[in-house]
């Protein structure tokens, strides 16, 4: 089956958050995001190394947008359901349709970090894989170093299941770097 046929929703929420798939105009709220959390993007995210404009930020969202419809990459957008603040980004990557198999990424705008969202999401996005999507397997993919993102498959109860020595380079020192696999299956 050709997975741009797939029919799920675009969005669905938790206690405190709306997931939607990307719009246009959301480059706004991504891009002030980012500024806001340069600092802690930057030992993780090989983009938040890029000298990035608003309408930069913008292009890249309309590229989810067109990924998302051919189920290429399912990006997805958090916002606190009660104010409509964004608050980071999410979404299923790396996607092997066959399988099915997911990986979810995350990040969150710094000024709302530390009160459990990227968890909730996480845990969110989880359950729509394997409830909407049928997946039979999801991981996360962390740097060890990273403690805050390492922390988040921890407490869904994912598996370690092993640790990828010299698996590719930091972005912020430019050396070898481990990768952990946490993985949850169906």
């Amino acid at each position: 089956m050709n997975p741009s046929l797939i029919e799920f929703p675009e969005e669905f929420t938790t206690e405190r958050l709306l997931i939607r798939k990307p719009l246009p105009g959301d480059g706004k709220y991504v891009y002030e995001a980012i500024q806001a959390s340069l600092n802690e993007l930057k030992p993780w995210m090989p983009w938040a190394h890029m000298n990035q404009t608003e309408q930069d930020v913008e292009a890249n969202v309309r590229d989810s947008i067109a990924k998302f419809i051919t189920r290429e990459d399912l990006r997805l957008h958090l916002f606190n359901k009660e104010t409509g603040e964004f608050i980071g980004s999410s979404g299923l990557h790396r996607i092997n349709w066959e399988v099915p198999k997911f990986e979810i990424g995350y990040w969150i705008d710094t000024r709302f970090s530390g009160r459990g969202y990227i968890t909730e999401a996480t845990e969110a996005i989880m359950r729509f894989a394997f409830t909407e999507l049928n997946a039979k397997r999801i991981e996360i993919r962390c740097d060890p170093r990273n403690t805050k993102s390492r922390a988040i498959p921890e407490k869904l109860g994912f598996t370690l299941e092993g640790i990828l020595k010299n698996d590719g380079i930091s972005v912020d020192s430019k050396e070898l770097r481990d990768t952990c696999v946490f993985a949850k299956i169906k």
